[in-house]
């Protein structure tokens, strides 16, 4: 199964975030930092400090969809 934006945007979150954090801590990011609609259909990118992990959130109109990504060597630019 992969990702259909239909037209939406993908927005990187500049700061570090906790990749503790699940699908409420990163719409709250969005919510709250952002000022963005985590229902818009849009795709919501968050790293951590190291730039290893990559989680990205996007509501699919049932639920929310959390992808995430670690590197074992190198980081995500």
């Amino acid at each position: 199964m992969g990702i259909s934006l239909n037209h939406g945007k993908i927005y990187g979150y500049a700061e570090a975030v906790d990749m503790r954090k699940g699908f409420s801590g990163l719409v709250t990011i969005t919510q709250e930092n952002l000022k963005l609609d985590p229902l818009s259909g849009d795709l919501f990118v968050f790293s951590n400090r190291s730039g290893k992990i990559l989680k990205c959130i996007y509501w699919d109109r049932t639920g929310f969809c959390l992808y995430s990504k670690k590197l074992e060597r190198g980081r995500f630019k």
